[in-house]
C-alpha cells in the first residue's frame, strides 16, 4: 500500500502558472490645494433661520360637530355606555321599525352567538352579514341576554355597536326577550 507521499511524489509536474500581469498603478491624486484653487470661499451666513413658534398655552377652540377627546366613539373594547334597543340609519323612513318590528320582511337567516368570545363573534358576524345580504333583507342574530357573563353582558353590547357601525345595516331591533335582534339589510341593488 502506498503513503500519500509516495501517491503525490508519483503525479505529473503541475504546468506552470502563467505569470499575471501586474495592475496598472493609479494616476496619483492631485493635491486638494491644487484641485480647490478656483474655488471661492462662501461669504458669511447672512441667512434667517426658522424658527418655529412657540405654541399657545391656551387650548385651541373644537370646531363645530367634531368628537370630544374626553368621550371617545370607538368601536370594540370601548364602546359607549348607552345600551340602545334599536336603531334606524339617518335618511329611513319613518315607519321602517315598526315594519321591523311587525315582521313586515321574512327572516331569510338566522346567526347563533353564543358561546364565542368577542373576536369569534365580530369575525362570525362580519362573513354572516356579507353573505345574508346575498339571501335577503331582513336577518335574526342572537346575541344572549348576558346571563353566563360575570357582571355585564358583553355580547349583546358589542353586537349592538357593531351593528349600528356596519354600513350595510339600515335599522336593527331588540326582539322582546332581549336576547336576539332583528337587522334590515341594505339590499344588493342599494
Amino acid at each position: 500500500m502506498k503513503s500519500l507521499k509516495d501517491k503525490l511524489r508519483s503525479l505529473p509536474p503541475r504546468p506552470a502558472a502563467k505569470p499575471v500581469a501586474a495592475a496598472p498603478a493609479p494616476e496619483p491624486d492631485l493635491d486638494f490645494q491644487r484641485q480647490m484653487r478656483d474655488v471661492t470661499p462662501m461669504p458669511a451666513d447672512d441667512r434667517v433661520h426658522f424658527v418655529p413658534p412657540r405654541p399657545s398655552p391656551h387650548p385651541k377652540k373644537r370646531p363645530q360637530g367634531m368628537p370630544d377627546a374626553r368621550h371617545p366613539q370607538h368601536v370594540g373594547w370601548f364602546e359607549p355606555a348607552d345600551n340602545l334597543n334599536h336603531f334606524v340609519r339617518a335618511g329611513m323612513q319613518a315607519a321602517t321599525l315598526r315594519k321591523l318590528r311587525a315582521f313586515h320582511w321574512p327572516v331569510c337567516a338566522e346567526l347563533d352567538l353564543h358561546g364565542l368570545d368577542r373576536y369569534q363573534a365580530q369575525d362570525r358576524l362580519t362573513v354572516f352579514l356579507h353573505r345574508a345580504r346575498r339571501i335577503g333583507q331582513c336577518v335574526r342574530i342572537i346575541h344572549g341576554r348576558g346571563i353566563g357573563s360575570h357582571g355585564e353582558p358583553i355580547l349583546k353590547r358589542m353586537t349592538r355597536t357593531w351593528l349600528t357601525h356596519h354600513p350595510d345595516v339600515l335599522a336593527w331591533s331588540d326582539s322582546n326577550d332581549g336576547g336576539a335582534l332583528l337587522v334590515l339589510l341594505r339590499t344588493m341593488t342599494d
